[in-house]
């Protein structure tokens, strides 16, 4: 690389950065590799400055009208892809990037792209999410002019691109059928956790509440991510007596939690769970070295059988036993460190739960499995190296 760094922006609008995991790994291993990085993306809680040197990333932030129905997404999108496109033309000015870099939902971030081509910027596409089967999961509607407009944004971005990044084999396959994309320009760069973050910290017992063991889940709690079903689960294990040994902490925010709440109390399940809302990432690092099982379950659909879930990747790295529906890249990501419930069944995931808190060594067992594929296929610093490559080619340069 020449002395000058090559300049890239990155724009993601789903969530904040620093705290959108991947997208700062992403980050951080550009600039390791010498090119100068700025990220454009939302405001949110604590992430509220418009501007922010981070570490040496340039951090462009907007404010976000978030919708909640059909009709009010696209308007959210539309005020989002407005205040980024003026964002990127002020990076642009300042530091004439060569590549831009869009990570999904929206798909629309190529018609940004397609401008900033006039200038002879290469565009990476770099997919998180399936936009068209996350409409059917939320709204359980396939077809229609909202499905078949997302079809359209997602087909018209992977005609944009120089290059496409793919989070798993899934979303590789994707690109390629409903993509048209040439395999030989996608990348497939998963969500793998960053072992020198990811430390065992000594269990603290006082988590579990003066109960034997500690069952853990992390994430958002939306209507997609099948919170109300491990719900479901625990008052199982409830009514056969398997829950009284238990602590059941869920970490994470999101707009179900209210009813979420109000379906515990209404199960009479409120006194074995706590809800801690989203917590410091040393204090979720104590939880998740306290857990005995964790848990994910992100119920079937066609989103969630096709995704990557990036708790279940953080479970193992932490060495702990997983639980979580029979999913086609859940049980890619997980293979042996996990327990696979049937698909949608609350009373099958609260029977591989007890399983595991009943056998301290098939608990021992699961976890030194999914640490060692960590280790071994599933670490970022493998992952950054694919990252690296899509840039090479994306610029042209010869590996």
């Amino acid at each position: 690389m020449s002395d000058q760094p090559i300049a890239v922006c990155i724009i993601v609008e789903d969530l904040p950065v620093p705290f959108d995991r991947r997208v700062w790994q992403e980050a951080c291993a550009l600039r390791d590799a010498g090119y100068r990085v700025s990220v454009i993306c939302p405001k949110r809680g604590e992430f509220n400055d418009g501007y922010e040197l981070h570490d040496g990333i340039e951090i462009y932030r907007h404010s976000l009208r978030e919708g909640s129905t059909p009709l009010g997404y696209l308007a959210e999108y539309a005020w989002a892809l407005a205040a980024e496109f003026w964002l990127a033309a002020k990076v642009f000015c300042r530091t004439r990037f060569r590549i831009l870099h869009a990570c999904n939902p929206p798909d629309t971030i190529f018609l940004i792209a397609l401008f900033f081509k006039l200038f002879a910027v290469r565009f990476i596409f770099d997919h998180h999410d399936l936009n068209p089967e996350l409409y059917e999961a939320k709204f359980g509607k396939r077809g229609g002019f909202f499905y078949q407009l997302l079809l359209l944004a997602e087909r018209m971005a992977y005609r944009t691109v120089d290059v496409s990044i793919a989070t798993n084999e899934s979303y590789r396959e994707i690109a390629i059928q409903r993509g048209g994309m040439s395999p030989d320009k996608i990348f497939i760069v998963r969500s793998a956790p960053d072992l020198r973050r990811m430390r065992l910290r000594p269990p603290q017992p006082a988590l579990k509440c003066g109960r034997r063991f500690l069952v853990l889940y992390l994430g958002t709690m939306g209507p997609q991510e099948g919170v109300d079903l491990l719900l479901e689960a625990i008052a199982h294990l409830a009514s056969i007596g398997l829950a009284g040994d238990a602590a059941f902490v869920l970490i994470g925010g999101g707009s179900e939690i209210p009813r979420l709440k109000a379906l515990a109390a209404a199960r009479s399940i409120n006194d074995l769970i706590r809800f801690t809302g989203r917590i410091p990432d040393e204090e979720l690092a104590v939880y998740l070295s306290t857990a005995d099982v964790c848990v994910a379950p992100d119920p079937k659909n066609t989103m969630n059988d096709k995704s990557t879930m990036n708790k279940i990747l953080q479970y193992m790295a932490y060495g702990k036993p997983v639980v979580l529906f029979d999913l086609t890249e859940g049980r890619r990501a997980a293979g042996d460190a996990a327990l696979y419930a049937q698909p949608n069944d609350p009373k099958d995931f609260a029977v591989q739960i007890a399983r595991l808190l009943e056998s301290e060594e098939l608990r021992r067992k699961l976890g030194a499995s999914g640490r060692e594929r960590i280790e071994k296929d599933l670490c970022w610093e493998s992952e950054s190296h694919q990252l690296l490559k899509a840039y090479k080619m994306a610029l042209g340069v010869q590996s």
